[in-house]
């Protein structure tokens, strides 16, 4: 194919990509009861399911202090137009959102006949697998690290005179940082994964550098929480976690990559 034809290709690509997040977006406006009732400001409730959650957990371990009560804040708009602004914004968000997978599909289906035979085999699976990480990252920032933040920062007073009186767009922003963030970090693993078949990072690296992760970890994690140790050591652990799981799946691609290199020696060299 000329340059042209790959200009071309990538044009129609990006259509359908748009196309399908004005589709999801649209949807999401018009389900503007659920979009912000149940969905947006769910988190500002005490009923919940991450508080009703941690309650139960809290009665089940006797340990009342897990139990998160309800926030304590009014939302308010200040902007004229604020609210319908809002409106458009969060449901182009969510629309991105949902759009993500298949977005990432026709990106992928773009670069796909550009590989090796080999390098496509290898990457058998990434559309699925960072798909499944990005819908798993944004549920636990939505369901575990934002509420958090945002009961944390919604019952912190310098004074008892002063009242929280929250602006919404600070509200939909925290909200949205929070999941998008994380969603953005549980995708190390597939980071990693393509790392490593480029020969870029292996698992003795990581190992090496194991403790200086952790410290970036936690900078990370103090980064898109608020400054409490609960929430922080909450996003941090699944985090090391991934970390973890990347050392071996850096590992089992390392192997694999040299297993296929020593055949390719034998095999110059004339060895069955």
């Amino acid at each position: 194919m000329s340059f042209i034809d790959h200009l071309e290709a990538l044009r129609w690509h990006i259509i359908r990509s748009a196309i399908a997040i004005v589709v999801f977006t649209t949807a999401a406006f018009l389900a503007k009861d659920f979009l912000f009732h149940d969905l947006i400001l769910g988190p500002s409730r005490g009923d919940f399911w991450t508080y009703r959650a941690f309650c139960k957990f809290g009665q089940w371990v006797h340990a009342e202090g897990l139990c998160i009560g309800e926030p304590t804040f009014d939302l308010q708009n200040r902007q004229m137009s604020g609210q319908l602004t809002m409106h458009i914004s969060s449901s182009f968000v969510v629309g991105l959102a949902l759009a993500f997978p298949y977005t990432f599909w026709e990106i992928w289906r773009f670069i796909k006949p550009g590989l090796y035979p080999h390098e496509q085999a290898n990457s058998r699976g990434a559309v699925f697998f960072v798909s499944v990480l990005f819908i798993i990252g944004l549920l636990f920032g939505y369901f575990i690290a934002a509420p958090l933040s945002i009961n944390f920062l919604a019952s912190y007073q310098l004074d008892s005179t002063i009242e929280n009186q929250i602006d919404l767009q600070s509200y939909i922003s925290t909200l949205t940082t929070m999941s998008l963030s994380c969603a953005g970090v549980f995708e190390l693993p597939m980071i990693v994964f393509f790392l490593a078949k480029a020969g870029i990072v292996t698992p003795e690296i990581m190992r090496l550098y194991r403790k200086h992760a952790i410290v970036v970890i936690l900078v990370i994690a103090a980064v898109i929480t608020p400054p409490d140790i609960s929430a922080q050591i909450i996003v941090t652990i699944p985090i090391v976690l991934l970390y973890e799981l990347s050392i071996n799946i850096a590992r089992v691609v390392t192997r694999n990559r040299t297993k296929m290199l020593n055949d390719r020696l034998a095999e110059n060299g004339g060895v069955s």
